[in-house]
């Protein structure tokens, strides 16, 4: 499902016409239907301005659910996770946080 189907869906979820999420977000409802048609694309500030009036995360507006899920041969860690106390949990981002930086780090000096 792409952005046009997915604004359309939690639009009417929410119960809100054309006029009424187009004068709540700043633009003309035309403009709403552009959108819902995918003839055009909204701005960053049109997007986050529909998430905050849907009350949605901005990933709900622009991705499908697996489209956003880690792989899958880490899915299962990734899990478990959530079990982790919220001391556990702040270690591991730390920790994946610096895998990350180091990661880009080389990626970055190998071409030089």
């Amino acid at each position: 499902m792409g952005f046009p189907e997915r604004l359309k869906r939690l639009r009417q979820e929410k119960k809100l016409d054309f006029a009424e999420l187009a004068e709540r977000i700043g633009i003309h409802s035309t403009q709403l239907r552009r959108y819902e048609k995918g003839e055009s694309q909204p701005t960053l500030e049109v997007l986050r301005k529909l998430a905050v009036v849907l009350n949605v995360p901005g990933d709900e507006l622009l991705f499908d659910d697996d489209e956003r899920k880690p792989p899958e041969k880490l899915a299962i860690q990734f899990e478990a996770i959530a079990n982790f106390t919220p001391e556990e949990q702040k270690t591991l981002k730390e920790v994946l946080e610096g895998l990350i930086l180091k990661h880009e780090a080389k990626r970055w000096t190998v071409g030089t």
